[in-house]
């Protein structure tokens, strides 16, 4: 099991090695999948795994869905470093093909975290998808921040209320998370609105640049608090007011991309973890039928959401929400109601 050159099998990389003291034989006793840390892996001392954890990358599976690129130009891996790096965590991670059947069991199993509005469940086929970016758009007033709070208390319940019994990391962009509403949605859950709010970590993110960080320190918070929700409320106000004209947009752009695919990392790394943005719209005059309402962000925004809705007003407390995109969702629409107590039918 010993090669004689650096080109060590994986198999004896990520071993234990057991000596029995009547033979003084080596056995070769495979690490399980959940024994594997960085440190483990060839090539990475001190300094790399500094680099790799400054830069966010706590696991094998972060590092093996990391792009080279960005581990070469900002973390400041060498370019052979890096992919040796990620080929030894992907051989780990066994991300290769897999079949569709298989894919299927899992996606059965799925928990889905509830809206507070069967309605609103119903037209999602059960709710906010872990595992995926949701994106929800709309004018103000139409229920974005209320929808973000109320899912940060409901993902505190039990599996069989409709929650995935774990935390929330909530990064508010435009100052607008309100304990007070938390407060209402606890109390009208019948749950203890300071254990809530113990549950629920905020992070004001007060530029783009900050926005981006509080996201790439995500992952040490995720494994700490049993974070099972990642809000972003919103994820485009910075960026709109600081890259202006269009001499900035391929620049802003390129950065966006970039940090809705950190966001998406975030969805996959981890275990039944739901990511969801909020976004704002601009009107467009060129449009004289039908809706002139746009979100912001262009196709990048487009393309990084796996889930895209739409939310306008209805009557008085009710909201329509609109499913615009998703690999296995119809587009429809629904109505639900935002009251004192939160999301309700």
């Amino acid at each position: 099991m010993r090669n004689s050159n650096s080109n060590i099998s994986l198999y004896s990389i990520m071993a234990k090695k057991k000596v029995t003291a009547d033979t003084e034989s080596e056995e070769v006793e495979p690490l399980s999948k959940s024994s594997y840390s960085l440190k483990d892996l060839p090539g990475v001392g001190d300094a790399t795994l500094k680099k790799l954890e400054d830069a966010g990358i706590l696991s094998v599976r972060t590092l093996a869905m990391y792009p080279l690129i960005k581990l070469t130009d900002e973390v400041g891996l060498g370019d052979k470093t890096a992919e040796k790096l990620v080929k030894t965590a992907q051989d780990i991670e066994k991300m290769g093909f897999e079949s569709a059947d298989l894919i299927w069991e899992k996606r059965k199993l799925l928990n889905r975290l509830t809206t507070g509005s069967q309605n609103f469940d119903d037209l999602l086929v059960g709710g906010i998808e872990p595992g995926a970016v949701t994106e929800v758009f709309g004018e103000y007033r139409t229920g974005k921040t209320q929808l973000a709070h109320q899912l940060c208390v409901n993902v505190q319940l039990q599996y069989e209320s409709g929650g995935l019994e774990g935390n929330a990391l909530y990064i508010d962009t435009e100052g607008t998370f309100r304990p007070e509403r938390i407060i209402q949605m606890a109390a009208g859950l019948d749950l203890d609105p300071n254990e809530v709010m113990k549950n629920i970590t905020v992070g004001r993110a007060y530029n783009s640049d900050h926005q981006i960080l509080l996201i790439r320190e995500a992952s040490r918070i995720i494994e700490d608090k049993n974070i099972k929700l990642v809000i972003v409320d919103s994820l485009i106000g910075h960026f709109r007011s600081e890259y202006v004209g269009r001499g900035t947009l391929a620049s802003r752009q390129q950065t966006i991309n970039s940090h809705l695919h950190d966001l998406l990392r975030l969805s996959e790394v981890y275990d039944e973890l739901a990511v969801l943005f909020t976004n704002q719209v601009s009107s467009r005059p060129d449009v004289f039928y039908g809706n002139p309402i746009i979100h912001t962000g262009g196709h990048i925004v487009a393309h990084g959401a796996t889930i895209r809705i739409f939310l306008r007003k209805g009557k008085g407390e009710q909201r329509v929400a609109k499913v615009v995109d998703a690999p296995n969702i119809p587009e429809s629409d629904t109505v639900f109601s935002i009251t004192e107590d939160g999301i309700k039918d």
